[in-house]
């Protein structure tokens, strides 16, 4: 075999890799905000679920990009964890497809058809308007290129006539489960290795069809292809959050276990999945485009089939994930996680707005709690826990802003619907209400950032400086706490009194700490350079219940019954 033919062959597998990628990111760039859209409505249960996930990834012919996706969706709480998996079990059916093509590819000489694509395609790119269309045709194209390349590279390489390689695969036992144990196992590193199941799936084929392979030993291939690929997730998602951990392990529970009980009856399953496109797999002559169509029957079968016995279970591996990953103690509070906005076809709008102002009472407790922080962050001296601190509530300010944006798209997607006029001011004062807490968050990181500055430094506040700041902030908090509290109590019995003698009290507190840090300054009590910190945190805290203040009088705009008990 020359070095020529080999780096042919590589060439091809690099073609075809490089032709499923830019299919799957031209396709997922023209649907992708409408597949965002399917995912999130059509899992109401495990059986829509699972349709989802086959066809999106039909579609984008990527099972990583569906998975991503659904991944984002759980840790954004519009998907549960249970629907999550039954995305992940559809992917794994749509992800077959693949190897349908493939097959295609190997039976006949597909590479004639390219070149008008190709043509087509730069048309269409330079035409801009389609240009994604013109982008998917040249995916198409490079990965039908690579199919047809791979099937005449394996023809000129004559494996069938290398004694060789025939001699190698022939030492194997065909009847030995050993031997099935060997080839999975091959077939998972490959796979994780090459980081592509398209590409071991193509090396497989060529294998089979070329006579060197035996059927039996290239569906333990594809067997352990389906292993290898779910390495690479539960890989990716080590440094990810709990849910996406989560989502990787069930992907790894459901192949493992479907190999498991493939594996205990191996081959009667095979022959079954043989006998689907008319194959003998006993034949001693066998054509290669019933093998390469073979090798796709199995892979379908298995998928389709692994998933019939589990889908009744998801519950169980659910559970069986979230015992083998447990959260760390911070990871509720400190993940972005929507709790009562879920996903699925909105009944009536006046669920979603209920649903939305639910989330909105938990948005206003997670940010009393980052102010909360701010205070441990204060008195903290020790480097280490004080970048620890710091860390957190930069996780709670990107938190915060991105719960902003969801439920606002939320009521946006509640709003395109046909509203009453109180529905429409209800909507309107929630989108009033996330935008000043989401103010609140900014202001609270503001005074981490100032905090951390006097941190670096080497003046420190004085006694009396700490005294004044725990004044106001004690102020701010209850000012936080009235909020939270009128958000949770019905409209009938709601009393802005408290909430409005708090902000005086915050307004004339700041006025006599500014007039007497003039004086000290002047006194030469403390630098100009650690008074203005100290200002700075003094007239955050003003500017952070001004923000309270907007959204209280936003709660009071509210029509009645809008916040009846937030549990």
């Amino acid at each position: 075999m020359s070095i020529w033919i080999i780096l042919k062959l590589l060439g091809s597998l690099a073609l075809l890799m490089f032709g499923m990628k830019s299919m799957s990111d031209s396709l997922q760039k023209m649907a992708g905000p409408q597949l965002r859209h399917v995912l999130g409505a059509m899992t109401t249960n495990r059986f829509t679920g699972v349709l989802t996930g086959m066809l999106v990834t039909a579609s984008v012919q990527s099972s990583t990009a569906t998975t991503v996706m659904t991944v984002s969706f759980v840790n954004a709480g519009l998907l549960t964890l249970a629907q999550a998996i039954s995305v992940i079990m559809g992917a794994n059916i749509g992800t077959t497809l693949t190897a349908w093509i493939m097959s295609a590819g190997f039976s006949f000489d597909i590479t004639n058809c390219v070149y008008p694509a190709f043509l087509l395609g730069i048309v269409l790119i330079y035409l801009k308007r389609y240009r994604f269309i013109g982008d998917f045709l040249f995916g198409l194209s490079f990965l039908l290129l690579g199919l047809g390349t791979l099937r005449m590279t394996g023809m000129e390489m004559q494996l069938g006539e290398n004694q060789a390689v025939l001699a190698f695969f022939s030492s194997f036992n065909p009847d030995s489960f050993l031997t099935t144990m060997t080839f999975l196992l091959l077939g998972g590193v490959l796979t994780f290795c090459v980081q592509s199941s398209a590409a071991v799936m193509a090396i497989t084929m060529i294998l089979c069809s070329t006579g060197v392979l035996p059927i039996y030993q290239g569906i333990a291939l594809v067997l352990g292809e389906n292993i290898g690929t779910t390495i690479t997730s539960n890989l990716a998602a080590l440094s990810a959050n709990v849910q996406a951990r989560r989502a990787a392990l069930a992907h790894m529970f459901f192949n493992v276990f479907g190999v498991i009980w493939v594996l205990m009856v191996f081959k009667p399953f095979v022959n079954l999945a043989c006998s689907l496109v008319g194959m003998d797999p006993t034949a001693s002559e066998q054509s290669p485009a019933q093998l390469s169509f073979a090798l796709a029957a199995f892979h379908t079968l298995f998928n389709v089939s692994n998933t019939l016995i589990l889908i009744s279970f998801i519950p169980q591996i659910e559970k069986f994930v979230c015992w083998v990953i447990k959260p760390k103690k911070e990871d509720n509070e400190e993940e972005f996680k929507l709790q009562y906005i879920q996903g699925g076809i909105m009944r009536t709008p006046e669920i979603a707005v209920l649903q939305a102002q639910r989330e909105i009472g938990v948005f206003g407790k997670r940010i009393q709690r980052m102010f909360g922080i701010v205070r441990d962050l204060l008195h903290e001296t020790d480097n280490g826990k004080f970048n620890k601190i710091f860390e957190r509530i930069e996780k709670y300010e990107k938190i915060s802003d991105n719960m902003e944006m969801e439920i606002a798209r939320y009521l946006e997607q509640v709003s395109d619907a046909h509203l009453s006029d109180d529905t429409k001011a209800k909507i309107r004062a929630m989108l009033r209400m996330i935008s000043e807490i989401e103010s609140v968050g900014d202001s609270c990181y503001n005074m981490a950032r100032t905090i951390k500055h006097r941190h670096s430094g080497k003046e420190d506040f004085t006694e009396a400086q700490y005294e004044n700041i725990h004044r106001m902030m004690d102020l701010t908090d209850a000012s936080l706490t009235e909020m939270n509290h009128m958000m949770n109590e019905s409209r009938e019995v709601l009393n802005a009194d408290n909430a409005v003698a708090l902000e005086v009290q915050i307004n004339e507190l700041r006025d006599r700490l500014k007039d007497k840090n003039i004086a000290d300054v002047d006194n030469h009590v403390y630098s100009y350079r650690i008074s203005t910190m100290y200002l700075d945190l003094i007239c955050e805290c003003e500017k952070l219940a001004d923000y309270v203040q907007n959204v209280v009088e936003a709660r009071l705009m509210l029509p009645k019954d809008i916040f009846p008990n937030n549990d």
